[in-house]
């Protein structure tokens, strides 16, 4: 296994750091098994692509482009609110 070097604030280490200490980890393992649990973007595309097949199997549910960009917008607004609190 091959180590990298990542610049971040010292402020973001400080932090991470004792999250993983917390956990019993050290920063090294914590990093690494945060990188096996977080998709990237391509990996999350084909899981909504797979979700919404699914769905239309299960109960014929298809939404059209638009209300997949209505139903987002809704989604980030919710978001957006209860992170605000």
């Amino acid at each position: 296994m091959s180590d990298a070097n990542v610049r971040i604030p010292e402020e973001a280490k400080d932090r991470l750091a004792a999250i993983a200490a917390a956990e019993g980890l050290s920063l090294r393992a914590y990093l690494a098994r945060l990188a096996e649990t977080l998709l990237t973007p391509a990996e999350r595309a084909e899981r909504a692509e797979r979700a919404l097949a699914a769905l239309k199997d299960w109960n014929g549910y298809a939404p059209s482009e638009t209300e997949r960009q209505s139903l987002d917008s809704e989604l980030d607004r919710r978001l957006a609110q209860v992170t605000a609190r």
